[in-house]
């Protein structure tokens, strides 16, 4: 019987499923265990990942058994792809499922953000009225979001923006021109630099490449719209970490979210802690109860299409 090994977590229907078709090891500490992981993968004929999991070439020569690599996510930036290409192993990703989820928080930073105003509590409970201070937020109706990066995840995010009234513009480097999403979505296709320029939230869904590497860096930061917010969602390494800080600090920018960092997880000291206006989350945007449901329920269907020789859902 196929053995597949999980390395990090997954949702327990999912794994039970896979479980009542194959031999399954499933340990959410693997991550964390490189030996124990490479001693069981010396015979596995699966392997499911997140993020954490480093799907390197030393790795996948020490699994010659191995036929597929399940991804419970869409970034791929921990798998060395041409390895597995080049070893005939193939990569499922979860692609589509969590981005309800990452779309959902990206509006809801831009919410919070703009309104500046759900700060207060331990202030309101200790008796103060901070009712003036408090009285400048800003509405998100009429306000322009900027989508870098308009695949799934930036065109729900854009329909969900029209939906509060925002006006929206994107920007993606591989989208032509007549494609069809920029006529559904209703949806402005501008350059970065007016993107910058103009939209008073400014999202990010791009992959890492040495392309997008500190795409947002201080001279982009610059050039945003004052008091603009930032969201960055996709990969810590799209954004100067410290160019942000320092932007924060001088009030250039009315507040950023962060869900994705250069080093993960984010050093107690790094030049972030203590930045005004600044949301931290530890790389969950696209973890919810129902994404967790829908990535793992894919990922185990495309992992066992591959094992069982039957057609699988394309996995690129």
């Amino acid at each position: 019987m196929p053995k597949i090994v999980i390395s990090e977590f997954m949702d327990d229907a999912a794994v039970a499923w896979l479980s009542e078709r194959f031999t399954v090891h499933y340990d959410p500490a693997l991550v964390e265990q490189p030996a124990a992981l490479t001693s069981l993968l010396s015979d596995a004929d699966a392997l499911i990942v997140r993020n954490r999991t480093q799907v390197t070439e030393p790795l996948l020569a020490g699994a010659p058994f191995l036929r597929v690599v399940g991804r419970l996510g869409v970034g791929l930036d921990n798998l060395d792809l041409p390895a597995c290409a080049a070893r005939r192993v193939e990569v499922a990703p979860a692609t589509g499922a969590n981005a309800r989820a990452v779309a959902e928080y990206v509006i809801a930073s831009a919410l919070l953000l703009l309104r500046g105003t759900y700060r207060a509590t331990e202030q309101v409970a200790q008796g103060a009225w901070p009712r003036t201070a408090l009285s400048g937020g800003r509405e998100i109706a009429g306000k322009t979001l900027g989508v870098v990066g308009f695949g799934g995840i930036g065109q729900l995010s854009a329909r969900l923006a029209h939906a509060l009234g925002m006006n929206v513009l994107a920007c993606d480097a591989v989208l032509p021109p007549d494609a069809a999403c920029w006529q559904e979505n209703g949806t402005t296709r501008a350059t970065l630099d007016d993107i910058l320029a103009q939209a008073d939230v400014v999202t990010l869904h791009v992959p890492l490449t040495p392309q997008t590497r500190h795409l947002i860096d201080a001279a982009r930061l610059g050039a945003m719209k004052p008091g603009a917010i930032l969201i960055n969602t996709a990969r810590g390494g799209v954004v100067d970490e410290t160019a942000l800080a320092a932007a924060l600090r001088a009030g250039r920018l009315g507040g950023a979210a962060l869900d994705v960092f250069e080093d993960e997880p984010l050093a107690a000291r790094s030049a972030l802690a203590g930045a005004p206006n600044l949301l931290l989350t530890p790389h969950i945007a696209g973890l919810s109860h129902e994404a967790n449901q829908r990535v793992s329920t894919m990922v185990a269907q495309r992992v066992a299409a591959v094992l069982e020789n039957t057609t699988p859902s394309k996995a690129t």
